[in-house]
């Protein structure tokens, strides 16, 4: 998988197709992420001793096929690519206009 928090992305397929955010979470084990402001659920919290039980907003995970990175020069969708740059070091670049991703 290709993505890393803080990256910015769009949601491609699903409910909220179109929407855009910033990666949160990565889980590379389930190959899903977790954007802010994307597949919003409401959970149901049980009591505890400190605090009151209630229905909380959060972020589900969605499947990282879901999603593209944003081009950081055209703004669009785009696929990631890598490359090497001049010290050596391998870097992700986008593949539409074949930017460094930071």
């Amino acid at each position: 998988m290709n993505f890393k928090t803080g990256d910015k992305v769009v949601v491609i397929a699903g409910k909220d197709k179109g929407k855009e955010g910033k990666i949160t979470k990565v889980l590379r084990n389930e190959n899903k992420i977790v954007i802010e402001g994307v597949n919003v659920v409401k959970k149901h919290v049980k009591p505890n001793g400190q605090a009151a039980g209630s229905i909380v907003e959060m972020e589900a995970p969605i499947n990282a096929s879901n999603a593209m990175i944003v081009d950081p020069k055209t703004g669009k969708a785009s696929r990631i690519g890598h490359t090497t740059d001049k010290n050596g070091k391998k870097v992700r670049v986008a593949k539409k206009s074949n930017s460094i991703i930071d």
